[in-house]
């Protein structure tokens, strides 16, 4: 296969780093496309509502926090993804189980209406600091209400944090099970690899 030539030049750690590093500088390249073309998007649209959309102004905040946590997002699940990918025995396997990751996503989309009303419950809170749900959470409060700074630092802060972890855990397991064919480990196998390292 494919990855044990590349094993055979890099390691296991370069080789995980650089495929999460690449997928990160693509979602950065979408953002900076969306960045520079919203001037001319939003003047013809614009031009098409009557003005209407021109009223609408975004705060500097929101836009800069809105790609930081658009980036950090981004490298938590494309870690995530990379060690679904090896400990999945096949494709189908491995949307199940990513499924499973994204499913926190959600949770701030499906209770915007509660979370509109009443931004600043305790809840939120953890969702927003929580980092599978700190993406969307974030931004659905910063466009209702003034998220405090201790929230956004703790958040942020978590979220690299966490970044890191799962990174050096699935460098762990992608060296361990990558080169397996068509064997999805155990929970308990998993354990072992990630104590013994």
């Amino acid at each position: 296969r494919l990855i044990e030539i590349l094993l055979s030049s890099v390691s296991a750690r370069q080789l995980l780093t650089g495929k999460v590093l690449g997928i990160g500088a693509a979602g950065l390249a979408q953002v900076v496309v969306w960045v520079v073309s919203s001037p001319l998007l939003l003047s013809l649209a614009s031009s098409n509502f009557g003005g209407f959309i021109s009223t609408i102004q975004l705060p500097a905040n929101f836009i800069v926090l809105g790609i930081v946590y658009f980036i950090l997002g981004y490298l938590l699940f494309a870690v995530v993804s990379a060690g679904v990918g090896a400990i999945s025995s096949n494709s189908r396997e491995g949307q199940q189980l990513i499924g499973i990751f994204t499913l926190p996503l959600f949770i701030p989309l499906w209770f915007m209406s509660l979370l509109m009303l009443f931004p600043n419950n305790p809840i939120w809170v953890v969702l927003t600091i929580f980092p599978l749900t700190a993406p969307v959470e974030v931004i659905i409060r910063l466009g209702v209400s003034n998220v405090p700074a201790w929230e956004l630092a703790a958040s942020i802060a978590v979220l690299g944090l966490s970044i890191i972890g799962v990174l050096l855990l699935t460098i762990r397991v992608f060296r361990t099970y990558l080169l397996m064919y068509g064997k999805r480990p155990k929970l308990g196998e998993i354990i072992r690899s990630l104590r013994t390292g």
